[in-house]
């Protein structure tokens, strides 16, 4: 299995600070999410990271996003980080990645970058950001992708549109700040979640 996890939604916790991430993590986990990452352009990165494999990861897959270079790889693998998602398409990153055993999530736009990070051995793409460029987009580009490779929109995905880009053929999404913006409560992260976890089950009717 390429994705592996139960519940295709990456939770995108961007700005999210190491005093709150568990309440947050615990809020996702419990609502049914089991992707969870952590942007390294969130404070204290370092500190939340390892403190969530540490906790949750035999629960959810525990990784970070906005990985940008291998150094950052290395130092995410001694952590235990077992996600590398990317917002470009770098294959020193994405084969770096592999060699730890990580599940990449590369981000990509074209179909020239997609192939690029299959070629390194990314297992998983995003399409960012999918809000520019639209399901009708994304359905094109998934015409000439190997058929089990799965595929994430990110970046502008909501519960009302979530079933516009799964019907185009994306396995799930990432979510952002639809789902948790930084410094807002635990209690709002779940209430946003179970919001998503609804648009999903919808969508598998």
């Amino acid at each position: 299995m390429i994705w592996k996890t139960n519940f295709p939604l990456i939770a995108i916790l961007r700005g999210i600070k190491p005093q709150e991430v568990e309440s947050h993590v615990s809020a996702l986990i419990e609502t049914g999410f089991d992707a969870i990452e952590i942007p390294l352009n969130s404070p204290q990165w370092e500190l939340s990271i390892p403190k969530m494999v540490e906790q949750f990861g035999s629960k959810a897959l525990i990784g970070a996003g906005t990985v940008l270079t291998v150094a950052n790889v290395e130092h995410l693998a001694s952590m235990g980080c077992r996600m590398i998602v990317t917002p470009n398409t770098n294959p020193a990153v994405i084969r770096r990645s592999v060699e730890f055993g990580m599940t990449v999530c590369a981000g990509c736009a074209t179909a020239t970058e997609a192939f690029t990070a299959l070629e390194a051995g990314a297992q998983t793409l995003k399409i960012f950001p999918s809000s520019s460029f639209g399901p009708d987009y994304i359905k094109a580009l998934k015409a000439v992708l190997p058929p089990e490779i799965p595929v994430f929109a990110v970046g502008g995905v909501t519960p009302e549109n979530l079933h516009q880009y799964m019907r185009a053929g994306c396995v799930g999404a990432g979510l952002g700040s639809d789902l948790y913006r930084a410094g807002q409560p635990p209690e709002q992260t779940r209430q946003q979640a179970q919001r998503f976890v609804k648009a999903y089950k919808e969508v598998q009717l």
